[in-house]
């Protein structure tokens, strides 16, 4: 009789210098540990969310960072990004007065697409000897699949729908800029709080 063995955990780890390129080469990695362990629904928005935390490490330290992806064959992903600062956005329950995407802000947009697209997120102080911060997000492939928007919205998922289409036919790229421009037009309009510009 065969027997199936469980999926094993498996984690990648990629040590980024302070460089403007980063997120992209993050982003790439991404997309290749994903495919690789056939996890392409979780591409895009894993793609985002991580640009997100590695261009905050950029912006916000003056250190290396590096990024973390851990996940279960088929079912749960996690990626935590590590920067040389010790301080937590308030986002991610870090002090007031630090990065907090109000309308007034000229940060912390990022964070809140993290807390709006994750199925969970949060941070990590470090020890002392090690020093900075981790910040963290993760994701679910049963979630995923119950909802092509990462906020369960309809005329999200419709916009989003045209606008691959769009990419997928090779339509003009003015055509595909005004398709992504309806997505977060929409987005911004309808899942972001009052004030606050995306």
């Amino acid at each position: 009789m065969a027997t199936v063995a469980k999926p094993q955990p498996w984690t990648y780890t990629l040590e980024l210098p302070r460089d403007p390129r980063a997120p992209g080469i993050a982003r790439a990695t991404l997309r290749s540990v994903l495919d690789g362990h056939g996890m392409p629904e979780l591409v895009e928005t894993a793609e985002l969310l991580t640009s997100e935390l590695v261009t905050n490490a950029y912006v916000h330290t003056e250190g290396p960072s590096s990024v973390r992806v851990e996940g279960e064959e088929g079912d749960h992903l996690r990626v935590s990004v590590w920067d040389t600062c010790p301080r937590i956005p308030a986002l991610f329950g870090g002090a007031e007065g630090d990065a907090s995407g109000g309308p007034e802000s000229d940060g912390g947009r990022g964070l809140l697409l993290v807390r709006r697209w994750a199925s969970a997120w949060g941070s990590d102080g470090v020890d002392a000897r090690a020093g900075g911060k981790v910040l963290w997000f993760e994701l679910s492939r049963a979630e995923r699949a119950a909802s092509a928007s990462p906020v369960g919205c309809a005329e999200c998922v419709e916009l989003e729908g045209a606008r691959r289409k769009a990419v997928a036919l090779g339509a003009a790229r003015r055509t595909v800029e005004v398709a992504t421009i309806a997505v977060r037009r929409h987005f911004r309009e309808v899942h972001l709080p009052d004030g606050v510009m995306w």
